[in-house]
């Protein structure tokens, strides 16, 4: 049997980093590894500075932070700042057939490490990544269109807890195997005695394709999932997005060469916008694994060709958030929640709201509400919140592609096109440092439950549908058909009878989606926590993986057996 390495000097130095994790992971209980606030008390004097210098100096030339991965000589890259300015970074095109070879060798040392070195191994590169927070920061902003600050938070640290997250799942999923056992079978004299061995494999390549809007906290858990388990990566970003990955691969390949193995381990395979690198990579006989983050239509052909073909498939794509409107006791701080979470990066999140059920009568702690006085009121809040330009910005973020424009640009047309009703229209915002930047605040638009063609397929960007039901049974049997037919990542309900709320608890257990109950204060529905909320279910058709259990790296490794007399 091969060996397994049972030292290593960042065994020690993540050993506790570790131990807290899989507490966390255990318990579900509220855990952080890495802070959220850019404060320079927390991240020390002159972060935020060093950081953007940083950035600043990796625009406009070769990005230099991946000389030694196999490239066809060729530089690509054609990314563009949905605040304005050209990024005018460019990549080493990646030689595919020999990054394949290169992978594979480097595959039997890492596997031969052990699960517990190589999450030491991961844990460090993670540390690292997260130095770098400041910088990275500035590099998903400028890629993504996210507001500054939640480009820190959601493209940082909490990409670096969900990166940490997948690694302690599969410590604890490979942790399950034993390394070897006795085995005795009872018999007439002695028992029957075997020895068995048991070794983790890894089952191959992983190709890991990244989004445009998302590019560290979706592809992180796939990335460092299938590192965990001994799986060599190559990561294709989104056109629009590569240079927050390609820092990611520059700090990993570091990582692992400076921790002693091949930094082949991780690869990165730009490309320049409107290529077709993601379906050859997903065919490429050398790849095993595939996680993707995305539209429907190509997620749908991973699911049937590539996994047709073979390859274990891990895809998030679209679906129907819902709200579902019954009464509350606070509604002001109702309508402030929802007022943020339509609002945040312009709605442009898989875990955005995007259809509000609402019965004809809604009952407050300022008195009933008819369904179009509530939508009003929604209207009002979202308008209230988003008055001021320059705070506005801060929140919405820049709109990331044309089509999210197209669509919020003219919502009466929309509307009409549709068969609903303008509750509220869309304004654009001026950025006051980026005035090329397409800044959009949500739309609400009002249509009939028996309408069910006109919000029954996602909006993606600021613009929400108020669905007015019969009642909120009805809103809560179209919660539960739309989303299990179309997918859904999130649910809200609104509810002061505990009887609903058991509806509507088993509304969304039919539907496969996770419920969020009553949210009024600073928690919001297009929030997940790492080491507690799973990210997803798996159980409808917006995904059909979840951030992260145990189904989500279990499959990433086999386990063979070596049995013999003893």
């Amino acid at each position: 049997m091969a060996t397994t390495a049972t030292t290593h000097p960042l065994l020690d130095t993540h050993r506790e980093t570790l131990e807290a994790a899989t507490q966390a992971l255990r318990e579900r209980s509220y855990y952080s590894r890495y802070p959220e606030s850019p404060s320079p008390r927390v991240y020390g004097e002159g972060s935020s500075e060093r950081g953007q210098l940083a950035h600043q100096e990796t625009l406009n030339k070769d990005f230099d932070g991946l000389a030694e991965q196999p490239t066809t000589g060729r530089s690509v890259g054609s990314e563009k700042s949905p605040y304005g300015p050209t990024l005018g970074v460019r990549y080493p095109e990646l030689d595919v057939e020999a990054a394949m070879t290169a992978a594979q060798e480097a595959m039997p040392a890492w596997r031969d490490a052990g699960a517990e070195v190589r999450a030491a191994v991961l844990t460090e590169a993670i540390e690292r990544i997260n130095a770098r927070s400041h910088e990275m920061a500035h590099a998903v902003m400028h890629t993504s269109g996210q507001p500054f600050v939640m480009s820190f938070q959601a493209g940082g640290p909490h990409a670096q807890d969900r990166a940490l997250e997948a690694v302690v799942v599969a410590l604890e999923e490979q942790r399950r195997v034993p390394g070897s056992v006795t085995w005795e079978k009872p018999a007439k004299g002695d028992p029957i005695r075997m020895q068995k061995d048991y070794r983790v494999v890894p089952r191959g390549v992983a190709l890991v394709i990244g989004c445009n809007t998302f590019p560290t906290w979706n592809a992180y858990p796939g990335i460092f999932a299938s590192l965990a388990t001994g799986n060599p990566v190559v990561i294709k970003p989104h056109p629009r997005a590569v240079l927050p990955l390609a820092l990611t691969t520059q700090i990993a390949r570091e990582t692992l060469a400076e921790a002693g193995f091949d930094p082949a381990l991780v690869q990165l395979a730009a490309e320049d916008d409107g290529g077709t690198l993601a379906k050859d990579l997903a065919l490429h006989d050398a790849v095993k694994i595939i996680d993707y983050t995305g539209g429907p239509g190509f997620g749908h052909w991973l699911e049937t060709e590539a996994a047709g073909a073979g390859k274990l498939v891990y895809t998030e794509k679209a679906g129907l958030n819902t709200v579902v409107v019954d009464s509350t006791d606070d509604l002001k701080g109702m309508l402030g929640n929802l007022a943020f979470s339509f609002s945040l990066y312009s709605g442009q999140m898989c875990t955005a709201p995007q259809n509000v059920y609402v019965p004809p009568t809604v009952r407050t702690d300022e008195g009933d509400l008819s369904a179009g006085e509530f939508a009003d009121k929604l209207g009002q809040a979202i308008s209230r919140f988003t008055a001021d330009d320059a705070k506005a910005v801060e929140i919405l973020g820049a709109t990331v592609n044309d089509d999210v424009r197209g669509r919020a640009t003219d919502i009466p047309a929309l509307a009409d096109r549709l068969g609903g009703d303008v509750v509220l229209d869309s304004r654009a915002v001026a950025h006051p440092a980026y005035p090329d930047a397409v800044v959009r605040t949500p739309a609400l638009v009002g249509v009939d439950a028996t309408n069910d063609q006109a919000y029954t397929q996602e909006c993606f960007g600021p613009v929400a549908f108020v669905v007015r039901t019969e009642d909120t049974a009805d809103s809560l049997r179209r919660f539960s058909r739309t989303v299990a037919e179309h997918g859904g990542m999130t649910a809200a309900v609104y509810a002061t009878d505990e009887e609903v709320l058991d509806d509507a608890r088993e509304a969304a257990a039919d539907a496969g989606v996770a419920l969020s109950e009553n949210l009024t204060g600073q928690i919001f529905v297009n929030q997940t926590a790492a080491f507690s909320d799973f990210h997803g279910t798996g159980a409808n058709p917006a995904a059909n993986a979840a951030y992260a259990d145990a189904a989500f790296v279990a499959n990433r490794f086999r386990v063979i057996t070596s049995r013999r007399h003893v």
